[in-house]
């Protein structure tokens, strides 16, 4: 090995460095979504359990609770689809970087549309992971106590989207 191809090697891995930091940024979003989700899995489980043994007057809720979950799932699902798209994206990004190093192509544009693309699909990502948090926040019943739950004498606060309401 010369030293053109030894210098061109040292460069490439230099370029390569920023698609790695990403890949790495993803991986953790990885982790948080599927964490997410596992969560999101776990609370429909309890509801379903929940659902068998409710009384007649709390079945409804309970179905609503769990349409409420399977949408925040779903969302959660394509964030991650999203996540991987983008991680297989910069990882096909670095290896066309190494190639287009030792062949006779020029691969420029098909690095640009491949990174162009993971960020467009890290996009997607984010914005299916904000929507599933908002609607988390939406969901949630702050203040509010299931009638049947409530301790007998104690006041509930009635609540509009988490916020006390006079």
């Amino acid at each position: 090995m010369d030293e053109t191809q030894v210098s061109a090697i040292a460069h490439t891995i230099q370029v390569a460095v920023a698609p790695v930091f990403l890949l790495g940024g993803v991986s953790t979003m990885l982790g948080v979504l599927t964490n997410r989700l596992a969560r999101i899995v776990d609370r429909a489980r309890k509801l379903e359990s929940d659902l068998v043994t409710a009384a007649p007057g709390r079945a409804p809720g309970i179905r609503i609770a769990l349409r409420q979950q399977a949408r925040r799932a779903r969302l959660t699902n394509l964030a991650i689809v999203f996540c991987i798209g983008c991680a297989l994206l910069i990882s096909s990004v670095i290896v066309v970087l190494f190639v287009g190093t030792f062949s006779k192509w020029n691969l420029s544009r098909l690095i640009t549309g491949l990174f162009v693309t993971s960020i467009l699909s890290l996009i997607g990502g984010l914005f299916c992971f904000l929507r599933e948090v908002q609607l988390a926040t939406r969901y949630l019943r702050i203040g509010e106590l299931d009638p049947e739950q409530a301790v007998p004498g104690a006041q509930t606060v009635k609540t509009h989207r988490g916020q006390p309401t006079d």
